[in-house]
């Protein structure tokens, strides 16, 4: 059985982007728990599921969070696991803010960090480093990563009849 992996957001607010994230992860069959939790307003609850999250039976943590967005790198201050951190657009700064906030981490406590808003993107890297310990969500992810290759594949045939009629 593969291990579980936490979706926490800094905010209520971030669930629109997140989502796609856990329908992802449950894509997969991986089992996924969801929960908000803040850097700033929480900090100890925070501390204190990452501590836990290794006995509790996850393998990776991703954390979504705007402006400051120190969700990320207060969770991976307090866990061995891996955190993938996801900076969420604001009004103010479209996001940089955020993306610079979790992909600047010290050295030592990494956080891997995808795109502003990249919440697929975060559960599909998730997926990949269970995968390095399970054969099921190896094959699950290859026959994902054919199935989008097909898809390219189509559309450039029919781009290219589209083409042919010019």
């Amino acid at each position: 059985m593969s291990k579980k992996v936490a979706v926490i957001m800094g905010s209520d607010s971030d669930f629109p982007v997140v989502k796609s994230a856990v329908s992802e992860l449950k894509k997969y069959g991986v089992e996924t728990v969801c929960r908000v939790m803040s850097a700033h307003r929480t900090p100890a609850e925070a501390a204190e599921f990452a501590s836990n999250a290794k006995a509790e039976g996850f393998g990776v943590i991703i954390c979504a969070a705007g402006m400051a967005a120190h969700l990320a790198g207060v969770i991976a201050g307090h866990t061995t696991l891996p955190v993938i951190g996801i900076p969420m657009k604001s009004a103010a700064l479209e996001g940089m803010d955020a993306l610079l906030a979790t992909v600047m981490m010290p050295p030592g406590v990494p956080v891997a960090t995808v795109g502003i808003n990249g919440a697929k993107n975060a559960a599909v890297l998730a997926v990949q480093m269970l995968a390095v310990s399970d054969d099921e969500l190896a094959a699950k992810l290859a026959d994902e990563k054919k199935k989008m290759a097909e898809g390219v594949i189509e559309k450039d045939k029919a781009l290219q009849a589209e083409i042919e009629k010019l």
